[in-house]
């Protein structure tokens, strides 16, 4: 007798068999902000998951480069699940991610000992699936090499965290190079959230859009990551002047 609707432990077995053929065709999903002003400007309301995600800092120095990883680590920090950090200079500060949420449990560091090898530990890891994030620091990204990554992250669901990173001043102009990340953005530090009495305040970021997939470019003032990974729109926003904004460390 012909039953309505589909026979679940068929369609079940479907799904098994397609997966193991690498070919599943998984249901869009994102990671949002929780942030309205940016999540608004997302396709889908977040960061694709089963995509890679490239980042740098808006100046060619380490302070700048601190803050793109911070903004990574507070992505990583929203996930489930283990996070994998591949990376070929050893000069990660655990206790900063851990202060924006990312705690040392949570992450499996993975050094190399040349950049090539951190490339290949990125895709072997997004391949394996089952993860909150991949991320990887690095110069350069060829577009063959960001191909296969995308590959990789689309294969397995997991979302991908590219952080570029330069040596020397002259390397930073390889992020304008096309490569096949989702999206693309530039992280630099601004003056800390004014106090009414003597202090530090908050840090802030410039959060700048570049690129996206089905969307437009914009960009954010922001409150840095808190203990949770979560950022929030900066109070005076609203009041920046009309003109170019650039990191506090830009020459």
């Amino acid at each position: 007798m012909a039953q309505n609707g589909a026979n679940p432990i068929i369609s079940n077995l479907r799904d098994r068999i397609q997966h193991l053929e690498g070919a599943i065709a998984r249901p869009k999903s994102v990671l949002p902000f929780g942030v309205r002003e940016i999540d608004e400007r997302l396709p889908g309301g977040g960061l694709a998951y089963g995509a890679i995600h490239e980042f740098a800092g808006g100046g060619a120095g380490a302070v700048d480069g601190a803050a793109a990883a911070l903004f990574v680590a507070g992505i990583a920090a929203r996930t489930k699940g283990k996070v994998v950090w591949c990376l070929a200079r050893p000069d990660l500060f655990a206790p900063a991610l851990a202060q924006v949420g990312l705690h040392p449990d949570r992450v499996i560091y993975v050094e190399a000992i040349r950049e090539e090898y951190v490339l290949e530990a990125c895709e072997e890891a997004l391949r394996f699936g089952g993860l909150g994030a991949v991320v990887a620091e690095m110069v350069r990204l060829p577009m063959v090499a960001s191909r296969r990554l995308q590959l990789a992250a689309e294969g397995s669901g997991t979302i991908g965290l590219v952080i570029r990173r330069w040596r020397r001043p002259t390397e930073a102009g390889d992020f304008g190079h096309p490569t096949a990340a989702t999206s693309r953005w530039r992280i630099s530090v601004l003056p800390s959230e004014p106090l009414p009495v003597p202090g530090i305040g908050r840090a802030r970021w410039l959060a700048e859009l570049i690129r996206i997939k089905a969307g437009e470019s914009a960009d954010f003032i922001l409150e840095a990551c808190d203990g949770q990974g979560r950022l929030s729109i900066s109070s005076d926003a609203a009041d920046r002047p009309d003109k170019t904004i650039r990191s506090v460390h830009s020459g």
